[in-house]
């Protein structure tokens, strides 16, 4: 019996690591194909046929959505399902990617049990599930606790041991946190203010200071506290054109913002895996007016 072989397409490592964890945690047997780009994608795809595409939109040299158009017009791939994972949810982008002929969507950030449920759909329609359902054990095909997937997928699976050292969900009190240094007194002001969206729901943020490499965020402590490592989105707007970016990363790390244990805000350091050129363009002239500009180390 020939395997089930998917392709994961997206620049970021990160992202990839996280769907491949996702995977082969939850599909036992199944073959993994990855790609940096569209570009590389498409020459592994004139070598390679494969059953299900799980591709991010926006990439350097060819975008998921030129990808997407490109596969459509071959004869070997017309009917393969093409899984957009993306953070472009806008009415526009949705209806565009349709036109184009795209499977479905899977919107960052996104949770374990998103992944599986889209993967195991669209195996399903293509008449794939079957297969790899009858070689694995019950509990692998059903959803569990995921909330560690982001530190297992960059710990090779030992988070037992990373753990300790880094804040969960059970642990992330400002006990485990450490203060932030000499924080300014006024939390809400800041460069700027964006949306932070992670797989539970979205926290409004005030930008403290924004390098090419990471953002340092203050949110509003609430009961859903976010996690190190987690997968993330940054929405901003800013600029005179009200121009929109959506930046893709983790939590590179999570403070009290306040040197007390009852500390109502909480300081995030939020690492950005996207290398496309147009957002590094809009990082840095968002940088260069001024309106984010602040100085701290991107290697701290």
């Amino acid at each position: 019996m020939s395997k089930v072989s998917v392709l994961v397409v997206d620049d970021a490592t990160f992202i990839r690591d996280l769907v491949k964890k996702g995977l082969r945690d939850n599909f036992p047997g199944i073959h993994i194909e990855e790609a940096v780009n569209g570009r590389k994608a498409q020459q592994l795809l004139a070598r390679h046929a494969v059953d299900l595409i799980l591709c991010d939109w926006e990439m350097p040299e060819l975008s998921g959505l030129e990808l997407l158009s490109w596969c459509r017009e071959q004869d070997a791939l017309k009917t393969t399902p093409f899984i957009m994972v993306t953070s472009r949810g806008d009415k526009e982008n949705v209806v565009q990617a349709i036109q184009a002929g795209v499977s479905d969507f899977i919107g960052k950030p996104f949770s374990t049990e998103q992944l599986v449920t889209k993967v195991k759909k669209a195996l399903h329609r293509a008449g794939k599930l079957q297969a790899l359902a009858a070689s694995a054990p019950p509990k692998m095909l059903s959803t569990g606790a995921y909330a560690n997937d982001s530190l297992a997928a960059l710990t090779g699976g030992k988070a037992d041991v990373v753990q300790a050292k880094a804040p969960t969900a059970a642990a992330a009190k400002p006990a485990a946190a450490a203060p932030a240094a000499k924080p300014a007194a006024n939390p809400t002001s800041g460069r700027g203010q964006g949306q932070l969206r992670l797989p539970g729901g979205s926290m409004a943020c005030v930008i403290k200071a924004l390098s090419l490499k990471e953002a340092l965020l203050v949110v509003k402590r609430t009961e859903q506290l976010p996690q190190v490592l987690e997968s993330a989105v940054l929405d901003l707007e800013q600029g005179e054109g009200a121009e929109t970016a959506r930046l893709n990363g983790y939590l590179h790390a999570v403070a009290a913002f306040e040197p007390k244990p009852d500390s109502e805000w909480l300081q995030l350091t939020f690492k950005f895996v996207d290398r496309d050129p147009q957002k590094l363009d809009y990082l840095s002239r968002l940088i260069a007016r001024g309106s984010a500009q602040k100085h701290f180390s991107p290697g701290a």
